[in-house]
């Protein structure tokens, strides 16, 4: 038995070493020649993290297309929720494509591996009275107050990700001109018109307290939204902060910072903007991506039923 455990022991610190050799050299490649945010990068790794923990000792070249099928399901074994899933078979599918372009694959499996298919949920959306009561929220005893109803006007105002909002600088607001610069996925940029409660909200957090949110930081912070100790607000304070004004006006436990852009979204539907207008606006890359919120709009959808059903 001892010389098989000398054997079995160098073979998984191999395998080891080479998961982790492949996940940074893989990241290296979604950085530089992809231009995938960070936040896209770390997704992709912990998805190949998990791939990793599944292939075990296996080599890549080793697994044919009846291996691979058997991946999602092992990772609903792992209580992954189907959206889940879904992303973590597409992250194996660009892995392997890579893999392919360094010449360890000859032949890519992966893609011949179908994903699995999701009903399409209709996002949560905020009726306007609602979200009105949620910029209201903030009160003086919160600490911060003018931050976060800037924070929650901005959200609402422009529709932007939560991770936009907290990586916003101060170079990309133009609240004399009326907008803001939002960079989305892979650093695309586009223009978001702001109202004008949300420049009067912003010009009264800029005046009153982001300079006491600052400090005497040197050099000073480039981000809008400032923490208590002068750093970029994280995207997960964000996500706190909107969770515990949403229960304060009694709020769904289920609104969330995305809930406001799709809000955004379905506000600007029912006002009668144009589809294409929309997709612009949030960033989508594909109209489809932007159709959902067509479902969602109730007022388009009486509209409709009462022009066209004969029976309306």
């Amino acid at each position: 038995m001892k010389p098989l455990k000398k054997v079995i022991k160098p073979r998984r610190e191999a395998a080891q070493n080479d998961a982790v050799r492949w996940q940074e050299s893989f990241e290296r490649y979604l950085r530089t020649e992809c231009h995938l945010s960070e936040n896209t990068v770390a997704a992709y790794g912990r998805d190949l993290k998990r791939m990793f923990k599944w292939l075990g000792n296996r080599r890549f070249g080793q697994l044919k297309v009846s291996d691979l099928a058997r991946y999602p399901a092992w990772l609903a074994e792992q209580q992954l929720a189907p959206k889940s899933v879904v992303r973590h078979v597409a992250s194996l599918k660009v892995f392997f494509r890579y893999l392919q372009l360094e010449g360890v694959l000859a032949e890519n499996e992966a893609e011949l591996l179908g994903s699995p298919k999701l009903w399409q949920r209709v996002p949560q959306v905020m009726s306007t009275a609602q979200v009105e009561e949620l910029l209201n929220a903030p009160r003086k005893s919160d600490g911060w107050c003018l931050r976060d109803r800037a924070l929650l006007e901005l959200l609402y105002a422009t529709g932007c990700r939560v991770s936009e909002l907290s990586n916003l600088p101060m170079r990309d607001l133009h609240l004399n001109e009326r907008y803001c610069i939002c960079r989305g996925k892979g650093d695309k940029q586009r223009i978001v018109p702001l109202g004008r409660r949300a420049i009067e909200a912003v010009e009264r957090y800029l005046r009153d307290e982001r300079g006491r949110l600052a400090g005497k930081r040197s050099p000073a912070p480039e981000w809008v939204l400032l923490s208590p100790r002068g750093d970029r607000l994280r995207r997960e304070r964000i996500w706190e902060l909107l969770k515990r004004y949403a229960a304060r006006v009694g709020a769904s436990p289920e609104v969330s910072p995305h809930s406001m852009r799709h809000s955004f979204a379905t506000h600007l539907l029912a006002g009668g903007a144009d589809l294409r207008q929309v997709q612009e606006l949030l960033g989508h890359a594909s109209i489809a991506t932007t159709q959902i919120y067509t479902h969602v709009d109730h007022s388009r959808l009486k509209r409709v039923h009462q022009s066209f059903h004969p029976r309306a």
